[in-house]
């Protein structure tokens, strides 16, 4: 049965240069679930709140820096090519090692973000699986040289967390997972039918084994 009476709240952590695919695919999602499930909501989160510059020259806003950070429900680290450097800025680091890990998901290679922070050290994880064009290797192979036990897939969620997300539009996939875990099953399935995502959905669980 779907659960629509419990109140969540999303994160997604941003910054310059996150991939606007991915935003789409989490609060995009997350709105348009919103209109089945009137307690859910996301923000968005960055170093500071205010103007970050996506990948592709689009500007989003943060509502949140890490400071005045509301607690979340699940908190989604967003991938793009923005990435290395948001894995070497210590204060995105030290906010991620203060959340608790099994709240903590990423989608594409934030992942690699999550893992710089120590939280994917021996843990299965994936993220996007080939190198794009300048790439010296593939965000999978960098995943298991940071210490993870790095695996192709469309998303994986050990226990205890951190759940992981392949590449790209597998951000949709995630997002789906986290609102079936807070609202149950039912409610991720008619939130997929809504969006039509449902088939492609059906595709991918059926490729983890879950369809």
């Amino acid at each position: 049965m779907m659960r629509r009476d419990a109140a969540a709240r999303i994160g997604v952590l941003i910054y310059d240069g996150v991939e606007p695919i991915d935003l789409g695919g989490t609060v995009g999602v997350i709105s348009m679930a919103a209109r089945l499930l009137p307690g859910l909501c996301a923000v968005t989160i960055a170093a500071r709140a205010g103007v970050v510059g996506c990948a592709g020259g689009l500007d989003v806003v943060a509502g949140f820096g890490f400071a005045d950070a509301p607690d979340c429900a699940a908190l989604i680290v967003a991938g793009g090519p923005g990435w290395p450097a948001a894995a070497a800025n210590p204060a995105t680091l030290a906010f991620l090692r203060d959340r608790d890990p099994a709240r903590l998901a990423s989608v594409c290679t934030g992942a690699l973000i999550l893992a710089a922070a120590g939280l994917l050290d021996g843990r299965d994880a994936t993220t996007r699986r080939h190198a794009l064009g300048g790439e010296s290797a593939s965000p999978l192979d960098r995943l298991a040289a940071l210490g993870a036990r790095a695996r192709p897939a469309v998303l994986l969620d050990p226990p205890g967390g951190p759940a992981t997300g392949g590449g790209v539009s597998l951000a949709h996939d995630m997002t789906l997972h986290l609102i079936g875990r807070l609202y149950g099953p039912d409610a991720a399935d008619e939130v997929a039918r809504m969006i039509e995502y449902d088939r492609a959905r059906v595709a991918n669980l059926a490729a983890l084994g879950m369809g």
